[in-house]
Parts: structure tokens; C-alpha cells; sequence
């Protein structure tokens, strides 16, 4: 992805976009499932653990990103699309993979609906299936 829409994709988010800022971005784009912060300390070596989950935070409040609890001990993140305002309505089914370990937004796969009792109402909705992805099924053979 180019500078230019990098800096778009925080702007739209009323994110000043500096240099840093840019950098973790594009590290994230460049991911093919959700990541850790684990995961971007690898790909970022040279960027201090403090500054990424600082830039982690900022991301999450300004909903640039979703957090994933996929049951793995570790928060995992994924980008939004350009529409979402992680509200209910905008709300995917997560796929966590037992063989790579790696988590998939299903954005296509809606999270069911969950009749709550009089008075409740939902802020948020962690949906995770847990299973054998798609690479791993043909790689391995595994059904």
C-alpha cells in the first residue's frame, strides 16, 4: 500500500500521521491474518515494545483496529475496513486455525444474533470458531 493511502487510512481515523505511525501501519497491511503485538515486534525490530502497543492503544480507540480475544492468550488485532465503526452491526465472525494458530476475520460471516433478557443491552460481540483453516486442510491433508 502507498504512502498516500497510508496516511489517508489515518486521517479518516483523526490520526495525525507521523513517520512511526505510518510505519506500524503498513507493517499491519502487509499481514495476511491477525497479528499480535508479538507478531509486529518481529516484523518491527528496530520500534521499542512501548511504542507499538502505545500505537496499538491509539489504534483501537480511534477503531482503526479491532481487538480478537481468540481464546489463544494473546490479544490479536486486525485492520477495519473502511466502513466500520466496530458497532454491533459491524461485527464478524473471527476463525482461529488449532494447526497454524493463525486468526482469520470472516467478514462475510455475520455473528448470530443472541436474544438478550429485558434491560441487557450488547456493546460488543467476540464470535471465534475454532478449527482447521482452508491452508492448512489442503497442506496437511487435515478434514
Amino acid at each position: 500500500m502507498d504512502q498516500t493511502r497510508l496516511t489517508a487510512l489515518l486521517e479518516a481515523r483523526d490520526i495525525r500521521p507521523t513517520a512511526l505511525r505510518l510505519l506500524i501501519l503498513r507493517a499491519m497491511t502487509e499481514c495476511e491474518s491477525a497479528f499480535s503485538l508479538a507478531d509486529l515486534e518481529d516484523r518491527l525490530d528496530t520500534v521499542e515494545r512501548s511504542t507499538l502497543f502505545r500505537t496499538l492503544t491509539l489504534f483501537l480507540a480511534h477503531r482503526l483496529v479491532h481487538g480478537i480475544d481468540d481464546g489463544s492468550g494473546s490479544l490479536k488485532y486486525a485492520l477495519c475496513s473502511d466502513d466500520c465503526r466496530c458497532e454491533i452491526d459491524d461485527l464478524h465472525t473471527h476463525f482461529f486455525c488449532t494447526h497454524c494458530r493463525r486468526t482469520y476475520c470472516l467478514r462475510g460471516v455475520a455473528v448470530p444474533q443472541v436474544g438478550l433478557p429485558a434491560g441487557f443491552r450488547a456493546e460488543t460481540v467476540n464470535f471465534v470458531v475454532k478449527g482447521i483453516c482452508a491452508a492448512c486442510s489442503s497442506r496437511y491433508g487435515k478434514r
